[in-house]
């Protein structure tokens, strides 16, 4: 059987288990036992099936991803992001589309806090919003910056989706983790200098309000009690792994145990509040690893079939510059992102895009923070990014999807420009950067 008929049978099959609502995880899984009956054998296949899946998550690579949930659930439960909204605002004081400003920082903060997009969404717009409209903020600059700072948590690390997305292309978590700073502060920037111009060009999208002054004095006092204690996460997680001293996955480990000292410090660590990290960290951990043994076996049967192979040559010898075909993947990921789930969208490509980077001698690190960057598109991408229908949980009953859906576009924007940087600078002056900024001893 040719190979295209036979991605068309896969993918066909997909879309219409997809349609009647099944979960990805099940969807794949019941795809990849049909697809081992009949490419690998029947029985004996199916028993590969078992042992490959057995032994892609056997893997001490997949440590991390439970540890960064739950180092985010201890953080989140003990409400210890909450104060550092009200730092951020006290720091920013007239500054135009103020109340935006402050959606960005306390993104970025909670970013490193916790790799849970929707989770940073949901608190950002519960908190901050109803004050927007308050204060008479129209709906590009309340509901927006949001939008667009929830997602900084899938780049900015400790990212659990960065760490599925490493054992699934089976490159360097490291590296793909601490590669996210960069292009996840880029976009932080981006955001505060458009809604800065913005604000200036139309100020009646965030009026101004007085704010009162706040002695400088007190504003160092909160940032000591409530902003600085944050760098013990940041180090437990990232120092380390910079000086050296731990993996990746032992840094997880370090990071939920500084997760649970802060909170216990604080005096907010209850037996309540553990008990539902823990459970919610193990149904969210349960539900990834289904995804990745979906994913590994999915990718094998791609490989034995020769659909996988077929796919690389064709996309290999089209009428294209290595470079253009980067781009075509990149709209290709965007489009799907706009009506498929990021889950989806990851087991899909992944084991189809990654051996066409390496054939065509591009880094995969670089082409793997460039999908993590489009899959952050994705989660406020309409019409079905999932961030936009939690923004609409969250917001006031009166908003309407319109409303959200426009409001994120011009962040979307912000996010293309970074995207485009990353492909203008190259795979490899880019990773030569983080290399040299974060891995040089």
């Amino acid at each position: 059987m040719e190979w295209w008929l036979i991605l068309i049978l896969i993918f066909g099959a997909l879309l219409v288990l997809f349609a009647t609502g099944m979960p990805v995880a099940f969807a794949f899984l019941l795809v990849n036992v049909a697809g081992v009956f009949f490419f690998w054998g029947g029985e004996a296949g199916l028993r590969q099936l078992v042992m490959s899946i057995s032994g892609s998550l056997a893997s001490f690579v997949l440590v991390p991803v439970a540890l960064f949930i739950l180092m985010g659930e201890v953080m989140f439960r003990s409400g210890i992001g909450l104060d550092l909204i009200d730092v951020v605002d006290k720091w920013l004081g007239r500054l135009p589309g103020r109340l935006g400003l402050v959606a960005v920082g306390a993104g970025t903060i909670f970013s490193i806090m916790s790799g849970a997009s929707m989770a940073s969404t949901a608190m950002l717009g519960s908190l901050l919003v109803p004050e927007m409209q308050k204060r008479g903020y129209k709906p590009p600059m309340s509901l927006g910056p949001i939008l667009g700072s929830g997602g900084l948590a899938m780049m900015i690390p400790p990212s659990g989706l960065a760490v599925l997305l490493a054992a699934l292309a089976e490159i360097s978590v490291a590296e793909i983790l601490i590669g996210g700073i960069i292009p996840g502060i880029l976009m932080a920037l981006f955001y505060a200098i458009y809604i800065i111009g913005r604000c200036l060009l139309q100020p009646s999208l965030a009026p101004s309000y007085k704010v009162p002054h706040i002695p400088l004095l007190e504003k160092l006092i909160l940032t000591a009690k409530h902003l600085l204690p944050i760098a013990f996460i940041i180090f437990m997680v990232l120092g380390l792994i910079l000086l050296g001293v731990v993996t990746p996955s032992e840094a997880a480990a370090t990071g939920a145990l500084a997760a649970f000292i802060l909170a216990g410090a604080y005096g907010r660590l209850s037996w309540e509040i553990t008990k539902k990290s823990i459970s919610s960290t193990i149904e969210i951990t349960v539900m990834i690893f289904m995804i990745i043994s979906g994913a590994k076996a999915f990718s094998q049967i791609l490989a034995f079939s020769g659909s996988g192979i077929g796919m690389m040559d064709f996309a290999i010898h089209l009428p294209l510059s290595p470079i253009m075909l980067v781009i075509v993947m990149q709209a290709v990921l965007l489009i799907l992102g706009m009506f498929m789930s990021v889950i989806a969208v990851m087991m899909i490509t992944i084991p189809i895009m990654f051996p066409i980077i390496e054939a065509l001698g591009f880094e995969p690190v670089w082409f793997g923070l460039l999908l993590l960057l489009n899959i952050e598109m994705a989660s406020t991408s309409p019409p079905y990014g999932l961030n936009l229908y939690v923004m609409k949980g969250v917001a006031p009953p009166d908003t309407k999807m319109a409303d959200i859906f426009n409001a994120a576009i011009p962040f979307l924007i912000c996010d293309l420009a970074v995207m485009a940087l990353m492909i203008v600078i190259g795979d490899d002056k880019f990773l030569w950067l983080i290399r040299s900024l974060f891995f040089a001893r």
